[in-house]
Parts: structure tokens; sequence; C-alpha cells
């Protein structure tokens, strides 16, 4: 069975950028729809962004909008999250998920769930 694997977070500063991958192991999705949740602490876990499997018609939190790019390479089986301009408020541990479409993805309807990542934004 295929599980998600979450890479590349970490401690950065005010105003700097950050990927983190998700990598399919184990196994396919197939044409699965993904997206990128985050938890910060003493909070509930929100989605950031999701993507349809051929990585068109992404939709992403108010929090996210013209900040961070949430992309797919199906030949990799891999999604990424591109983030700019991160600030402290998106300190939070990162989830990648898969679902069969992006309407799952955007209600929580989750197949799949990786590990998490934990992103740090501080000074």
């Amino acid at each position: 069975q295929a599980q998600l694997k979450e890479s590349g977070g970490g401690l950065v500063a005010p105003g700097d950028s950050m990927r983190l991958s998700c990598q399919a192991v184990g196994g396919t999705l197939g044409r699965s729809a993904m997206g990128w949740f985050r938890q910060a602490p003493g909070k509930e876990r929100e989605i950031v962004a999701a993507v349809a499997w051929h990585g068109s018609g992404a939709s992403y939190v108010d929090a996210a909008k013209g900040r961070f790019i949430i992309s797919v390479d199906n030949a990799k089986g891999a999604t990424y999250l591109q983030m700019n301009y991160l600030q402290p408020e998106d300190t939070a541990v990162y989830f990648c998920a898969a679902a069969p479409t992006d309407a799952n993805v955007r209600n929580s309807e989750i197949q799949y769930w990786g590990q998490g990542t934990l992103v740090t934004v501080s000074s």
C-alpha cells in the first residue's frame, strides 16, 4: 500500500522561502488529487492547498494565496509546496495528503496522510 513521506521542513527566518516535498513510496496513488495541510501549536489542522491529479485547478487558503504554490510531478510520484515570504504565523507541522478528487481534499476527505514535517519561522 502506498504511503506519503514529506521532506524539506526546518527553521527559516521571516521572509525566507522553503519548498516541501511529498513522495509516494511503496506503491502508486494513481490519479489522486493532492493537498497540503498544516497544524499549528494549539490549533486544528487546516487545509493550505489542493490540486487535481493532473496539476491544474490549484486552490489555496486565503493566508497562502500569492505566497504558496502547489505542484505535482506524476512521473516522480511527487507533490511540492513552494512557500515564499514565510511569516511566524506559518509555523506548523505540514502534512501531505491524497484523495480521489480535489474536492475531497478541500473537504478533508483524505485517503492517505503523510507523517508531517515541521516548519518553524523565527528570527
